[in-house]
């Protein structure tokens, strides 16, 4: 049979600020090495011998990542992958049955369901553990894996297993899952040998899945299908009905269908598959530490950081040189926005700082001073009273929309590449160090008709210079004004 990987990806990260953001979150970010959380994903069965893989993915997000979770794909070699858009937040268990209906478009494979923003550092284990996890889900069995604790963590949720299954493969029975304990339970847990951390990774063949969401809630099963049949037409996403979703209950795959199996044993062997293989929800800085390379003082760092005197800390620079000296156990992690500091130990208190920043009504917990868009990025470099200075890029063969602005006008200055631009009647080339002007009013477009990355430097004046005075007339992308 074959595998299909289900990613996940719609979480916000928020205790990873300043780095993650709603508009650009945590499974987006490159924290532990040259890919995002999303690209490591993607290639986690990579060379993975036991079964066939499908080669494209099927990753369950939101509208707003859409792009940039394309193009990361793009990115690692990922053609075609199959991105199901859901117009609501719905949890686990709604992506999943999503996923489910779209994976049997082309037969019933084994489901791998993955949430986007873990780290795994052993990939060897982690494959024997869905090797053997793929052989229980072949035979109709719904699959979690426990990762093997080595501490007694108060964080996590954990699951109690019980006898082995099989001769000559990992696998116990699944009995129950258990909310996150106290130090004194988690120590008991970790002493028994019963219990695991709850990893958020299952596996199962489509049809088993749709079987239990249709019996354990069929009202969640009955929105999704309607959601699914009403889809849009599109190439390039699965845009659900809006309106079928809107209806769909909320809730995770462990409490709609995994703890409920003993009372349905009809429909299918819950299993707990043992995973050690180096992993991590990165669910705060402190996390990140943990499964970070670290010198022999035990820091740990990333860009541009130096350490003189320190122990145990965590040193996380985005755009300049960061020096940290005499710090123990802190992290301190620098946006060319934003800068946090943290002693480790206050890592999980980084949301009430995101939840003040909301109260207040500041964009910094929205979106970082660089905004990816679907035909490139843009960074705003300087801004004052009625001016804003954008560095703005421009993949080769991409545009921005037609549009118009009736609080601003725009000057135009190419730095590298060719620039065809669109203001009023008029389309042109511009090079390198020409410039134009698009006065207040006038619709215009730029767009790169070249072979390498367009970069300009935009200068805004007016009145007023927020991103929603724009007055789309025609956009690639299906964005409306």
């Amino acid at each position: 049979m074959i595998i299909k990987s289900v990613i996940l990806s719609g979480g916000s990260g928020t205790r990873l600020w300043p780095a993650s953001r709603e508009s650009y979150p945590k499974q987006l970010l490159p924290l532990t090495g040259e890919r995002s959380l999303l690209q490591e994903t993607g290639l986690r069965l990579k060379d993975f011998g036991a079964r066939e893989v499908d080669p494209r993915p099927l990753v369950v997000t939101n509208e707003e990542y859409r792009f940039i979770i394309a193009e990361q794909l793009r990115q690692i070699g990922v053609r075609a992958p199959q991105i199901v858009l859901e117009p609501f937040g719905r949890n686990t268990a709604p992506a999943l049955t999503l996923a489910a209906l779209a994976a049997q478009e082309e037969g019933d494979p084994i489901l791998l369901v993955m949430p986007a923003d873990h780290v795994i550092t052993d990939i060897a284990a982690f494959q024997q553990s869905i090797a053997d996890g793929s052989a229980f889900a072949a035979d109709g069995a719904l699959v979690t894996f426990g990762i093997v604790p080595d501490r007694p963590e108060t964080g996590y949720g954990y699951i109690r297993s019980g006898e082995a299954l099989a001769e000559g493969r990992l696998g116990r029975a699944l009995v129950e899952f258990v909310e996150k304990p106290d130090r004194d339970t988690a120590q008991r847990y970790v002493d028994s040998g019963e219990y695991f951390w709850n990893s958020g990774i299952f596996m199962m063949k489509a049809s088993v899945w749709l079987r239990a969401i249709r019996h354990f809630n069929p009202d969640m099963a009955n929105a999704c299908e309607a959601a699914y049949a009403g889809r849009k037409p599109d190439a390039d996403f699965i845009r659900l009905e809006q309106g079928a979703f809107e209806r769909c209950p909320s809730d995770s795959i462990d409490y709609a269908v995994m703890e409920r199996l003993a009372d349905a044993p009809e429909l299918g062997t819950g299993v707990v598959v043992p995973m050690a293989a180096g992993w991590s929800d990165v669910g705060a800085w402190d996390a990140l530490w943990a499964v970070s390379d670290k010198d022999a003082a035990g820091n740990a760092g990333r860009g541009q950081v130096l350490f003189e005197d320190c122990r145990n800390t965590l040193v996380h620079s985005g755009s300049r040189l960061v020096a940290a000296v005499g710090c123990d156990d802190m992290v301190v992690v620098e946006t060319p926005d934003a800068v946090m500091v943290a002693h480790k130990d206050h890592t999980q208190d980084v949301k009430k700082v995101v939840a003040r920043l909301k109260a207040e009504g500041r964009s910094l917990t929205k979106s970082h001073r660089k905004v990816y868009r679907p035909w490139g990025w843009y960074d705003s470099i300087d801004a004052g009273e009625r001016f804003q200075v954008k560095r703005i890029v421009v993949n080769p063969g991409a545009k921005l929309s037609l549009q118009m602005h009736h609080h601003r006008a725009e000057h135009w200055v190419v730095v590298k590449g060719t620039a065809e631009v669109t203001c009023g009647e008029r389309t042109f080339l511009l090079g390198e160090n020409e410039s134009t002007y698009i006065p207040l009013g006038h619709t215009h477009r730029l767009a790169n008709p070249g072979k390498v990355p367009l970069e300009i430097i935009e200068v805004q004046s007016g009145s007023y210079l927020g991103e929603d005075d724009i007055v789309r007339f025609e956009d690639t992308y299906g964005r409306s004004s």
